[in-house]
């Protein structure tokens, strides 16, 4: 039988998309998603240098000030792993849109606060728009470039841009601070959400998985207020020690809620978290080394600030400027990433920028009260986010790779939840190590001391974190 081939029609031939075409439409359907990521992540740091300028104009307590922070952070990541599944359950352009529009209402009831519990609730509102969206964005991204290594590039560069986010946050920060008022570290998402939704409606298509799941609000409920409770408890030492009644009552009911979650979750038909996904040692091992590597880089942008303004006497704008190279450095290993992990192997790559990071931290803890920029500040720093930058890459890498079909949405919010989870943890735990040895003493020797000891424990904790990577991190990426 001869079969006829028919020369498409010139109506046929405007349906099928040139090759120019669908590289332009994978750039901006890879442009909105980075562009919403860049934004949730900028939104973990952006306020530190603009704490000083709340706690004036509001009259927050020095707790109060770190919850600005911690309300976002645990909100983002306490809710990130429901939103990793609404986005498989629901669509991915419907959760990104949904997630983009209540971050960007938020942000605007933050920047309008007359009252400090108003601009907490706004931040905490802020993290559960920005934990339905983020993980929207990473399988938005894995969905957009075909599997290998133009798929590698792309998670390359939604790291290098959530990396960014992070590291750009003290520039934007002090800059709006120091030429509008504090108010706009919020405001300014507003017309950049606005810009970004318009965008995003008109570029994503729309993608889901027929599981025929249901949302798991019981089980979202309890690993956020199980978290949330760790946390209070950690912040709680710096005040009143391990040892009292208001420090162990939360941390010890936070584990037992945490606990309790683990098994609804073992037991209920519709998971929010299965935890059949723990038995790929891929995702598994990227997760545990991933809250490592979020814990050190939180505490390290909110340690760095606060030593700038207040021992080496910077203002919001020129502490700022001083971290842009440290912010250049991050996004230049997130992009360097891929090219090695072809050559040396992801997990080997994550191992070595978890310890050119450790290298930085160990250095920056050398800081003194009279250091100078180059010293102290610029190239710890570089070294500190470059590291940071090298092992976030890999480890999203292979942590999507080990996802089973239907649980992308899932380990996208999972390994999203690691990182910015292990960052509230962390700055708790370093802020906590900084006011500890410092004391009641506002001398900027002992402040100095205080902030030097907490990059001590950051750069131990790392070093750590490398060892495990080495043994635990998978040599072949799972499928």
């Amino acid at each position: 039988m001869t079969v006829m081939v028919q020369a498409p029609t010139d109506l046929q031939q405007t349906r099928i998309p040139t090759p120019a075409l669908r590289s332009t439409r994978t750039f901006l359907v890879l442009f909105a998603a980075c562009a919403g990521q860049f934004l949730v992540v900028l939104d973990v740091s952006v306020v530190n240098v603009a704490l000083p300028s709340m706690r004036a104009d509001l009259g927050l307590s020095t707790t109060g000030l770190q919850w600005v922070v911690n309300a976002y952070a645990i909100a983002f990541a306490g809710f990130m792993l429901l939103g990793g599944r609404a986005a498989d359950v629901f669509g991915r352009k419907r959760t990104f849109l949904f997630g983009l529009g209540l971050f960007t209402v938020a942000s605007l009831a933050g920047g309008l606060a007359q009252e400090g519990w108003q601009l907490l609730a706004a931040r905490a509102v802020q993290g559960l728009g920005a934990a339905v969206l983020a993980p929207a964005t990473l399988t938005i991204v894995t969905a957009a470039a075909p599997a290998g290594p133009a798929r590698t590039r792309a998670i390359g560069t939604w790291s290098a841009v959530g990396a960014a986010g992070g590291a750009a946050g003290g520039f934007v920060g002090g800059a709006l601070t120091d030429l509008l008022s504090w108010r706009w570290v919020l405001l300014i998402n507003v017309p950049v959400g606005a810009l970004v939704l318009v965008g995003a409606v008109f570029w994503l298509t729309e993608s889901r998985e027929k599981t025929g799941r249901r949302l798991d609000l019981p089980g979202a409920s309890l690993v956020t207020g199980g978290l949330a409770a760790v946390a209070y408890g950690i912040v709680q030492t710096e005040e009143a020690g391990w040892i009292a009644a208001r420090t162990l009552l939360p941390l010890l009911g936070g584990l037992a809620v945490l606990g309790l979650f683990i098994l609804v979750e073992a037991r209920t038909k519709a998971p929010l978290m299965p935890l059949k996904v723990f038995r790929s040692r891929a995702v598994t091992a990227a997760n545990v080394t991933m809250m490592v590597i979020g814990s050190a880089s939180f505490g390290m942008w909110f340690s760095m600030t606060v030593y700038a303004q207040n021992v080496l006497d910077y203002s919001p704008l020129k502490a700022g400027l001083a971290l842009i190279p440290s912010s250049v450095a991050v996004v230049v290993g997130s992009k360097l990433a891929p090219r090695l992990m072809t050559r040396a192997g992801a997990a080997n790559v994550a191992v070595i920028g978890t310890l050119i990071a450790a290298t930085g931290f160990g250095w920056q803890s050398t800081m003194t009260a009279d250091g100078g920029y180059l010293m102290s500040i610029m190239i710890p720093g570089m070294l500190m986010m470059m590291g940071i930058g090298l092992a976030a890459t890999p480890l999203a890498a292979l942590a999507t790779a080990g996802a089973e079909p239907g649980d992308e949405g899932l380990v996208s919010g999972l390994i999203n939840t690691s990182r910015t989870m292990g960052g509230a943890l962390g700055l708790s735990v370093f802020s906590t190590i900084a006011a500890s040895r410092a004391g009641d003493s506002a001398a900027e020797v002992d402040l100095t001391a205080g902030y030097a000891l907490a990059f001590r424990a950051g750069a131990g904790l790392l070093v750590t974190g490398a060892v495990v990577m080495l043994f635990w991190l998978p040599r072949r990426t799972e499928h």
